[in-house]
C-alpha cells in the first residue's frame, strides 16, 4: 500500500521506454520553467523559489510518489493562501506553514485518507477554484498595464479601486509587450505543441525589450540577480507563537495540496488507463513539502497541466518526471543568469492565461442550474474566497456542505409510531413482507427508516415524546437503518434510561450488522439485553406478547447471536 509506484514498475523500465521518458520529462521541464518563476513572482517571493521547488519538490513527488505520470511543483491554486502568509508572516513563516502542511499531508496518508478526499463535494472545488482565478488574474493588472501603484492592496476591493485611481498611469509598452506575450501564448499552439508558447513569449518580449531598450519592467528591476544553484539546507526559525496562528493556512495548504494532487492523478489514469496510489500519493506530496522548504522552496503539488503534458508527449513512468525536474536544474544552472531580463508584463500574461484556464467558466455555468442549496455552496465559497480569504472560504464552503448533507439525510430518516396494523409501505415490491400485524394494547412501535446519524437523532426524540403515556412495551423497528453512530446511540441510551424510569421495556428488531456492532460496542447491548433484540417484527412482537402473557401469533426466531457471531469472529 504504502510502495511508491516507482519500485512496482522498474521491470517495464526498458530501454525504448526509458528514451520515450527522457525525451517526455524535457519537454515537460521546458513547459515548467515559465510557470515556475511566474508562480513565485505572484506568491510574493523571488523568482528562484519557484524553480527550486519544482526542482526539488518535483523529483521528491515522481520518486516517491502514487502515480506513474503526476508532475509536482507549484501551482497557481497556492498563490492566493501563499501571498496572504508571506504578507502577514515573511518568508521564514511560508517556508513553516509549508513543512506544517508537509506533515498533515503525511498524516492523511499514512491514515488512510486519499480515497476521502473524494467526498468534498464538487460545488466546493469548482467555488474556491474560481474565486482563486479571479484573484490570480487582479493580482496581474498592475504589471500587464505597467500601471504606477507603489503599493497594491491586499484586498479584491481594494485592488480595483487602487486600478481605477490610476488608469491614467498606464504604460503602453508594457501593455504592448503584455498583449504581444497574450498573443503568442494563445495561437502559439496552433503552430506547434512541442515547444510551449508561454516559453516562446517570454523568449521573443524578453529579446524585444533589450533589442529596443523598452523601459519596461523586468525581474532584475524587481528581484536583482537569479541565483543559478540549488542553496544549502536551513531550517526556519521554529516560533511556536506563529506555528499556531499557521495551523489554519497550513491546514489549508494541505487540503489544497491534497486535492489538486488526487484530482490530476485521476485525470492522469484516466488518460493512461492506469490506476494511482492514492494514500502513497498524499505521502510524497508531505515528504516532498517538508523538504522543499529546507532550500527555501515553495509548497508543490501535482499540477495537472504539466501531468497532462507529460502523457501527451509519450511520459508513462515516473522517471520522466524525475528527468523534468534534472532539467529545470541544469536550465537554471546553464540560463538562470539571462532569467533576470524577462520582461514582467510577459509573465503577467503568463499567469492570466492560469487564472482563465482555472476559471472553469463552462462549468461554473453548468453548476448554476444545480439544485439551490448547490448554487448557494458555489456562490458562497467563490464570494469568501474572493472577497475575504481562502481559508474562511474552504471552511464556510464546507460547513455549509455538511449543513445540507444533514439537512437531507435528515430528510431521508423518517421516524414514525405505528400502532394496531402494521403495513408495509412497499409490501408490494418486498416479496418477503408479512402483510399485516396486530400490536397488542400497551405496545408502541416505532420505525426508524435511513441513517441513524446526528442529523436524525432529533426527529427521533420528538417521536419519543408523541405518546402521552408510557406504554408497557416499546418496540423501535430499525430495519432500514443501516448505519448509527454516536449521537443516535446515545439518543438510544437515554431513551432505554427513560424507559427504565417509566418501566417500560424496550425491545429492538430488524437490527442491521453495523448498527448491531455498534450497540456492541458501546455498551448498549448488554444494557438492553440480548433476550430484547429480534431479527424482525414478528419475533418482537411475539416476545412482547409473551411479556403480557398473552398467547404467540407468529414463529420464535431470534437470529441475532449468530450475527453477533459473525460481528466478533476475525
Amino acid at each position: 500500500m504504502f510502495k511508491p509506484k516507482l519500485f512496482t514498475i522498474l521491470h517495464e523500465l526498458t530501454p525504448e521506454r526509458i528514451g520515450k521518458d527522457i525525451i517526455s520529462g524535457v519537454l515537460v521541464g521546458i513547459v515548467a520553467l515559465p510557470l515556475a518563476i511566474a508562480f513565485a513572482i505572484a506568491s510574493g517571493v523571488s523568482p528562484e523559489k519557484g524553480l527550486i521547488s519544482a526542482v526539488i519538490g518535483g523529483f521528491l513527488v515522481s520518486f516517491l510518489g502514487g502515480s506513474r505520470v503526476q508532475i509536482g511543483g507549484p501551482t497557481g491554486a497556492f498563490i492566493v493562501i501563499l501571498f496572504g502568509i508571506v504578507q502577514e508572516y515573511g518568508l521564514n513563516g511560508l517556508l513553516l506553514a509549508t513543512m506544517m502542511a508537509g506533515v498533515i499531508l503525511m498524516i492523511m496518508g499514512f491514515a488512510q485518507f486519499g480515497s476521502l478526499i473524494k467526498f468534498i463535494p464538487y460545488p466546493v472545488i469548482v467555488g474556491f477554484t474560481s474565486g482563486i482565478a479571479v484573484i490570480i488574474f487582479s493580482s496581474q493588472v498592475k504589471e500587464f498595464l505597467g500601471l504606477s501603484i507603489d503599493t497594491v492592496p491586499p484586498d479584491f476591493i481594494g485592488k480595483w479601486s487602487a486600478f481605477a485611481l490610476n488608469i491614467e498611469t498606464i504604460d503602453l509598452p508594457s501593455l504592448l509587450i503584455g498583449l504581444l506575450a497574450l498573443f503568442i501564448i494563445i495561437f502559439w499552439p496552433k503552430l506547434s505543441h512541442k515547444i510551449p508558447g508561454s516559453l516562446v513569449a517570454l523568449v521573443v518580449t524578453t529579446v524585444i525589450v533589450q533589442q529596443f531598450h523598452l523601459g519596461v519592467a523586468t525581474i532584475e528591476s524587481r528581484f536583482g540577480e537569479i541565483p543559478s544553484m540549488i542553496p544549502s539546507p536551513v531550517l526556519p526559525i521554529f516560533d511556536f507563537a506563529t506555528i499556531r496562528k499557521l495551523l489554519m493556512p497550513a491546514t489549508t495548504i494541505a487540503l489544497l495540496g491534497a486535492i489538486e494532487a488526487l484530482l490530476s492523478a485521476v485525470v492522469a489514469d484516466g488518460m493512461i488507463g492506469g490506476k494511482h496510489k492514492s494514500n502513497m500519493e498524499l505521502i510524497a506530496q508531505g515528504v516532498a513539502n517538508i523538504i522543499t522548504p529546507l532550500f527555501g522552496g515553495l509548497p508543490v503539488t501535482g499540477a495537472i497541466a504539466r501531468t497532462a503534458t507529460n502523457v501527451k508527449n509519450g511520459g508513462r513512468t515516473p522517471l520522466s518526471g524525475i528527468v523534468h525536474a534534472v532539467t529545470l536544474l541544469l536550465i537554471m544552472v546553464l540560463f538562470g543568469k539571462w532569467a533576470k531580463l524577462i520582461p514582467m508584463p510577459a509573465l503577467a500574461a503568463i499567469l492570466i492565461i492560469v487564472a482563465w484556464n482555472m476559471s472553469e467558466i463552462k462549468v461554473f455555468r453548468q453548476l448554476l442550474k444545480s439544485p439551490k442549496s448547490d448554487v448557494s455552496v458555489l456562490l458562497t465559497t467563490f464570494g469568501l474566497t474572493v472577497v475575504f480569504d481562502l481559508t474562511v472560504a474552504i471552511e464556510i464552503g464546507m460547513l455549509l456542505s455538511v449543513i445540507l448533507f444533514m439537512q437531507r439525510m435528515a430528510e431521508l430518516s423518517n421516524v414514525g409510531m405505528m400502532t394496531g396494523e402494521l403495513k408495509d409501505r412497499d409490501e408490494e415490491e418486498d416479496p418477503n413482507t408479512i402483510v399485516t400485524r396486530r400490536v397488542p394494547e400497551g405496545v408502541e412501535v416505532f420505525e426508524i427508516s435511513g441513517p441513524f446519524f446526528f442529523g436524525a437523532a432529533t426527529k427521533f426524540r420528538d417521536a419519543m415524546h408523541i405518546v402521552e403515556k408510557a406504554p408497557k412495551i416499546r418496540i423501535i423497528r430499525m430495519r432500514k437503518v443501516l448505519s448509527i453512530d454516536a449521537t443516535g446511540l446515545n439518543m438510544m441510551r437515554e431513551l432505554l434510561k427513560d424507559s427504565n424510569k417509566s418501566s417500560t421495556r424496550l425491545i429492538l428488531s430488524g437490527v442491521h450488522a453495523q448498527p448491531l456492532f455498534a450497540l456492541q460496542q458501546y455498551g448498549l447491548y448488554d444494557e438492553i439485553g440480548e433476550e430484547n433484540i429480534f431479527g424482525n417484527i414478528d419475533d418482537a412482537l411475539d416476545h412482547a406478547r409473551e411479556i403480557l402473557g398473552l398467547p404467540k401469533q407468529g414463529r420464535q426466531l431470534n437470529f441475532v447471536p449468530s450475527v453477533q457471531r459473525e460481528m466478533t469472529s476475525p
